[in-house]
């Protein structure tokens, strides 16, 4: 996360949030139920089908009914309180979840019943439609959800006087309808359509939107649904018998129900705090466990659920260079950005301070996380402007998957974590989880021991690979390469227990056991006569460690070796830090005449004018640009680049990877002073490797010598 002063154009980036300037909305979650179904998809037919049907009703309804008998209702005042008591029940929902999937239930629905009742279904839709719009209007919701809302509700309405019509009762504004005791049979099963219809067409609307089965959807939400419903379809008789014999004393339903919406709202808040993120209104970790064992509950075979754990680059720079405040701001734009770009049915969650998750409920395969993890992490690279600044935002995701990773949720967060961590090591932006680098995992921490054991046993060997001059084929030296033959697991890779390693404390007395048996081989070619420098590859942490040094300088002089008996590889990373040059260490080494191999260049993003400032004396291509001299591309001028800038320097360049004569020729004719390779020599062990030095340098050495410069 980078900011600078000014405002910084915004283009090639495609827009996902709201202007910076509306922060006060920031903290409310995205309704993506707004956002336009598209043309053709299942959710845009059943929206269509529903709407059409449900205007249809109220057309049929209202013009059946005709103009007169709804004008004369009009005239009264009882039309006019109902109407503005619909209105104002619709514009406030008894809030009892804060699941978004459970919604709210409106508390109209119990004076929409009470009026159906009375003066029979025109009179009731009308009065329920007049309401839908203006809530839509209130609340600024999209067109398609008020229109599909109208007729959810008009539909609901027609069923229920359907089943009131199946009873014989037949309410409209001039023959209005009293029920009794032995009505209840005809309320009932009115009551149960009116809540049925509505259920199973929101349920559905729901279900294709966030493209879960609708079974799951209605399990999820009609039990909480039922119990207000039934409550305020319960409470609907109570008011007809009260219409038809004091409509005065009808507005005092208002009390009982404006006492239960201040509860139930009070209710809300509370569940609300303890499950949702003060900062962002973001769920919060309670929330996500819960989702996430549904989503675990739920999955069907072949069918995946993802979490993606995210965490802001640098976050911590913003917060201790321009205070908390404007770090609060960057986080609530964050959280938008998060929740703008998921799909219906993902949840985004604040985990604590910059670290955020996102649950893929159903997810198809890996390719299809990833593509979102890429969609979060464009949304967040726009620029955003705050204080007078502009911020470029940049994250790290991390991704789990059920059940390929992990099979609960506490192991799906955990994995989640460890792959977020590889992606910020290795600055890859988005990585999945790999048993292989979690260094939690059974295996690896099995492995750490079983190395550990083979240390101390002294069961790992090394091979010496040769460098060789391109010019006249005379040795320049031997890199020491570690091998380990497991005893149950066979030979294993250094690219599997080297990381493994670096990880953990075993890094340091690994590389003190390599350097002390590199440094006793090469005493005994040195006191053979065969004066071959030994390099052995070191990571940045042992470079700058002081024990190297002293542990070089002991070795060194007890072997009665010189210094130029050992050479140390680093790779090209440690002149990202500047610690390089002002470490105690590294001026030792130098001062010892101990000199450094730079491995792997042209793979890192180094200037080689800092070469200058280190005790450098060779510098080795990287084998991926080597391999592919010949081929079409740009590898053999970024090759020639290197040889010539390194050559002007007065540095050896080394080319790694040279498995072919005609690879060789053309880096002598570049003027690369060394090469290394299978071609001029494979990895050997270190009786074969002392062989073949000796077949190679003429030295005469007879049997005894042989056996006793093989021996380690």
């Amino acid at each position: 996360m980078t900011l600078s002063r000014g405002l910084m154009p915004l283009t090639g980036v495609p827009r996902v949030l709201l202007p910076a300037a509306d922060l006060g909305e920031l903290s409310v979650p995205v309704d993506t139920r707004d956002t336009g179904p598209r043309p053709g998809s299942p959710l845009w037919a059943y929206l269509t089908v529903v709407s059409a049907a449900g205007v249809s009703a109220l057309a049929i309804a209202e013009f059946g009914l005709g103009a007169g008998p709804l004008a004369e209702a009009a005239r009264t005042p009882l039309f006019w309180m109902l109407t503005v008591l619909v209105v104002l029940g619709e514009l406030r929902p008894i809030m009892f979840s804060s699941s978004t999937l459970v919604g709210g239930t409106p508390t109209s629905t119990m004076f929409t019943f009470a009026v159906l009742m009375y003066q029979g279904l025109p009179t009731a839709a009308l009065m329920q439609a007049v309401a839908v719009v203006v809530s839509g209007l209130v609340h600024r919701r999209a067109w398609h959800r008020v229109l599909f809302n109208l007729a959810q509700v008009t539909l609901a309405c027609t069923a229920a006087a359907g089943a009131l019509a199946a009873f014989g009762a037949h309410p409209g504004p001039r023959s209005p309808w009293t029920p009794d005791g032995m009505d209840i049979p005809a309320i009932a099963l009115a009551a149960a359509a009116y809540f049925v219809v509505r259920a199973v067409l929101v349920c559905q609307a729901v279900a294709l939107h966030e493209r879960r089965p609708l079974l799951r959807v209605m399990k999820a939400s009609i039990g909480p649904q039922a119990l207000v419903y039934g409550t305020l379809l319960g409470l609907a008789p109570l008011v007809v018998v009260v219409m038809a014999h004091s409509p005065a004393l009808v507005p005092l339903f208002v009390a009982p129900l404006a006492a239960v919406h201040w509860t139930a709202t009070l209710s809300l808040r509370r569940d609300h705090q303890a499950t949702h993120d003060g900062l962002t209104g973001l769920p919060n970790r309670k929330i996500l466990i819960v989702r996430t064992e549904e989503a675990l509950a739920e999955a069907r075979a072949h069918e995946r659920v993802g979490l993606l754990l995210l965490d802001l680059d640098r976050f911590k720079e913003v917060n201790d260079t321009l205070g908390h405040p404007v770090g609060d701001r960057l986080l609530q734009i964050v959280a938008h950005r998060l929740t703008h770009s998921v799909r219906p049915g993902d949840v985004v969650a604040r985990l604590g301070g910059d670290e955020f998750a996102v649950l893929l409920p159903s997810i198809r395969d890996a390719q299809a996380a990833r593509e979102v993890a890429s969609r979060l992490r464009v949304a967040l690279t726009e620029p955003v402007r705050l204080e007078g600044m502009t911020f470029d935002l940049d994250a790290s995701v991390g991704i789990a998957l059920y059940p390929d990773h992990a099979p609960d949720f506490e192991l799906l967060m955990q994995r989640s974590d460890v792959a977020m961590y590889l992606a910020k090591e290795g600055r890859t932006g988005v990585e999945f989880y790999l048993p292989g680098k979690d260094r939690n995992s059974p295996e690896r921490l099995s492995l750490l021991g079983d190395l550990r054991r083979a240390i101390d046993a002294d069961e790992l060997e090394l091979h010496y690979q040769p460098k060789v001059s391109l010019e006249d084929g005379r040795v320049e030296g031997v890199e020491a390469l570690l091998r380990w033959w497991h005893p149950v697991r066979g030979p294993i890779s250094p690219a599997e227990f080297i990381p493994l390693a670096e990880q953990s404390y075993l890094m340091r007395e690994l590389t003190q056991h390599v350097i002390g048996k590199a440094l006793r081989q090469a005493a005994r070619w040195w006191h053979a006569g065969l004066d071959v420098p030994v390099s052995v590859n070191v990571s940045a942490r042992d470079l700058l460690d002081s024990g190297l040094p002293e542990q070089l300088e002991a070795g060194l002089e007890k072997l009665d070796l010189p210094p130029e008996a050992i050479r140390l590889e680093v790779t090209e990373r440690i002149l990202m830090t500047d610690q390089a040059y002002s470490a105690e260490a590294i001026r030792t080494l130098a001062g010892l005449g101990v000199q450094l191999s730079l491995d792997d260049f042209g793979t890192g993003y180094s200037s080689l004018v800092r070469l200058q400032r280190l005790p450098v004396s060779e510098v080795k291509i990287d084998a991926s640009f080597v391999r592919r001299l010949g081929e079409p591309g740009d590898d053999e001028r970024i090759v020639r680049s290197i040889i010539d800038l390194v050559r002007s320097l007065g540095l050896r360049s080394v080319a790694e990877g040279v498995e072919s004569p005609e690879i060789a020729e053309s880096l002598r004719e570049m003027g690369c002073h060394a090469g290394q390779g299978w071609w001029l020599g494979k990895p050997m062990s270190a009786a074969d490797a002392t062989t073949w030095l000796r077949d190679r340098l003429g030295a005469a050495l007879g049997s005894a010598g042989d056996t006793r410069l093989a021996s380690h």
